[in-house]
């Protein structure tokens, strides 16, 4: 795994397919987060449910600005959250694919 220069924090959505069981999360490590998402040891709730595809994400530079849109976004209606997903990722690809890919060529 690469090690970054810098420390970002990300809010991030995870599916199991479209339009289907949502979970949002704040980490410091989008990298390790998805790789224990994947391996189901993630957190109960995701790994019950099989989400493993990341399908939205924000990165913040504060941990106190990542934990406020965390909370934000859980606070929202069901609607809202697809919305925001299908304003930036409309076919609810598994954008963990393309971030791995870009982590991994480092």
């Amino acid at each position: 795994m690469v090690k970054r220069a810098y420390h970002n924090y990300w809010v991030y959505i995870i599916t199991n397919k479209p339009n289907g069981v949502l979970y949002t999360g704040v980490t410091g490590g989008i990298d390790d987060r998805m790789e224990k998402h994947t391996e189901r040891i993630g957190s109960f709730f995701a790994s019950k449910y099989k989400l493993k595809r990341l399908v939205y994400f924000e990165e913040f530079q504060y941990v106190e600005d990542a934990i406020k849109r965390e909370k934000q976004i859980k606070n929202w209606h069901r609607q809202w959250k697809i919305n925001l997903i299908e304003k930036e990722n409309p076919n609810w690809d598994n954008l963990w694919e393309r971030l791995d890919s870009e982590t991994s060529s480092k």
